[in-house]
């Protein structure tokens, strides 16, 4: 995968001391990034550290240690370490930026080493955590997740979370060592999100809010996002002229003009999507003519701080659907569609057998690799079982993951070769 120079930085920035076997064991203690932690004074008593694929921002003030998200369950030590490498403070106050699971785990590290701090998040927290806990199976499958020590491959009991003790709805202002520190809620990768805004500093603890990349505003395996309140937060931001922002992940990004730069750029990216998606649905477009219509001005798509590295726009469109619209896509014969297998049967049949399909399909790859991921696809479930068929699914649509920038774009399209595991399994 060849990315040009921005976007090189930022896939690198944006996951951080990346660990693949801590990666497929999230929730293990015992899996970390097994590199140092990145730490970074951004503004006087104010650090950026990175102890694995997130970023944790720290606060010092005589009264204690504010801190903001506590990574993945195997960071905790790490972090612990980072954190006493800068401060001898007690842990006064720690906020969770948001519920998901490499952000709000950790903090069991600094409970075992006798650490009694209030722990702080938006009311949404709590019920994310619960939807964990009710989902542990069909999250641990779509993040193919490992079982970790334990046995478990995602949280799945009560125990396996550490609480918030205080929530809040729509602001909070903690006063600690005479400063105030401003909680904001925000909407985006989440709907419990979290941003905190310390005004005698002027740095903000963004979290996923501020990633230095294009957006997690729509991730398709993922619960609904929200990219109109995203760019809300966004410009809300941007008026508090912050001279350094925490990220959730990514590198951290100082500079007033340059912030007002990158926040207001992105809030008008975000509405740029949300309105084409808007203008199409309110004219009753079919929601393939919505997504294939869209077009991104090179201001967005160039911008050094909003490379298209993880998720991408017309991911983010699809979600706007989603929200304002049903599940269906608008063609009459998908409400009641036949079973998949069974259409790719027929079609296979209509081309000639599942060999002239797949002949086809590589055919057709020379040239147009979205065209021919259809049809190879169409001849791998029209017979499972069949060899070629199933080289061929993966092998075209692994050619056309390689040509995209986006993460989300290459899971998904590699998830052919998933498929073509378990069709093997069956078959044996």
């Amino acid at each position: 995968m060849a990315f040009p120079d921005n976007q090189r930085r930022a896939a690198r920035a944006a996951f951080g001391l990346f660990n693949p076997a801590q990666g497929v064991r999230i929730f293990s203690r015992e899996h970390s990034a097994q590199q140092e932690p990145i730490v970074v004074e951004v503004a006087p008593r104010t650090w950026y550290i990175q102890p694995g694929m997130v970023n944790v921002g720290l606060f010092e003030t005589d009264e204690g240690l504010l801190l903001v998200d506590a990574g993945c369950a195997g960071d905790g030590p790490a972090l612990l370490r980072a954190v006493r490498s800068v401060s001898d403070k007690p842990l006064h106050t720690v906020v969770y930026t948001h519920g998901h699971s490499d952000h709000a785990f950790g903090l069991w590290a600094f409970l075992d080493a006798g650490e009694q701090p209030e722990i702080v998040a938006h009311e949404n927290v709590v019920a994310h955590f619960e939807r964990y806990i009710k989902t542990a199976g069909l999250n641990g499958h779509i993040n193919r997740q490992q079982p970790g020590p334990d046995g478990k491959r995602w949280a799945a009991d009560r125990d396996d979370f550490v609480w918030p003790t205080r929530t809040y709805r729509d602001t909070l202002e903690i006063t600690l060592g005479g400063e105030t520190f401003v909680l904001r809620h925000g909407k985006g990768e989440t709907d419990d999100a979290t941003w905190v805004w310390a005004p005698e500093r002027r740095v903000i603890a963004a979290g996923d809010l501020v990633t230095g990349y294009f957006p997690n505003a729509g991730n398709p395996r993922k619960v609904q996002r929200f990219a109109e309140e995203w760019a809300d937060a966004a410009e809300e931001m941007a008026d508090l002229r912050p001279v350094a922002i925490i990220p959730g992940h990514g590198d951290p990004a100082i500079g007033e003009e340059e912030l007002r730069d990158e926040l207001t750029t992105l809030a008008r990216y975000l509405r740029h999507i949300v309105d084409h998606t808007l203008r199409g649905l309110n004219a009753g477009l079919m929601h393939d003519e919505i997504v294939d219509s869209l077009q991104i001005p090179d201001e967005f798509r160039n911008h050094p701080r909003l490379p298209a590295v993880y998720d991408q726009p017309e991911f983010v469109c699809r979600n706007v659907i989603r929200r304002y619209s049903g599940w269906w896509d608008g063609y009459p014969a998908n409400l009641l569609p036949a079973p998949y297998a069974d259409r790719a049967r027929e079609i296979a049949e209509l081309a000639g057998g599942v060999d002239v399909l797949v002949a086809r399909a590589r055919e057709v790859a020379e040239t147009d690799l979205a065209l021919a991921g259809h049809l190879a696809e169409w001849a791998f479930w029209a017979d499972r079982g069949n060899a070629d068929a199933r080289a061929a699914y993966v092998d075209i649509l692994e050619r056309r993951a390689k040509e995209q920038t986006g993460l989300m774009a290459q899971v998904g399209l590699r998830w052919s070769k998933h498929y073509a595991d378990l069709a093997a399994e069956e078959s044996s």
